[in-house]
């Protein structure tokens, strides 16, 4: 064997052993995209399962189905300041265990109604211990719906936006009236 060889080889394997820490992929990562929140990808599966308990899909999609929970998690990392970014991030944190004392199981493993049951009552906390669940869920409730209103599924395919305003028709009969327009 060739000395160059054996030294490139001893070169290859210290720098395989010394990456080797830190390659621990037990450890859940977080996500890199919100620079002020550390939030998991279980934490977001959770946020869109409270927001598609929230809006639920029926004949239109669900919040789930247009993924608010990412305008929602935009919305706590770029516009709200640092104290109420932590209280959003502390109720994500303990919802999971609150759901489990008010549910019985996991808010992922729990049944509709029994989901519904269990923010109505977060919503209503007034404790101090639990107060942070409570804004948490706030909070949640405003991002989602307005994230679902401006949507671009809600804006093109349920309620088309048109500009304003609008085109003049003279003579239309009432009952030839289309849906109402939310133009504003």
């Amino acid at each position: 064997m060739n000395r160059r060889e054996a030294l490139r080889n001893l070169a290859i394997i210290t720098g395989g052993i010394i990456l080797v820490p830190s390659c621990n992929f037990s450890q859940e990562e977080v996500l890199v995209a919100y620079d002020n929140l550390s939030i998991k990808p279980s934490q977001a599966e959770l946020l869109a399962s409270i927001a598609d308990t929230i809006i639920p899909a029926t004949d239109t999609k669900g919040a789930a189905d247009i993924s608010v929970q990412d305008f929602i998690l935009v919305m706590v990392n770029d516009c709200m300041e640092q104290d109420a970014q932590e209280t959003f991030t502390q109720g994500l944190n303990d919802f999971e265990s609150f759901s489990k004392n008010a549910g019985g199981k996991a808010f992922l493993k729990q049944e509709r109604g029994t989901r519904e049951r269990v923010i109505t009552q977060g919503m209503s906390l007034e404790d101090e211990d639990n107060l942070h669940i409570s804004e948490f869920l706030q909070i949640t409730k405003r991002m989602t719906i307005q994230g679902f209103m401006a949507s671009e599924y809600m804006m093109t395919e349920v309620r088309p936006y048109s500009l304003i305003p609008g085109t003049y028709n003279g003579e239309v009969l009432i009952s030839n009236i289309d849906k109402e327009s939310i133009n504003g």
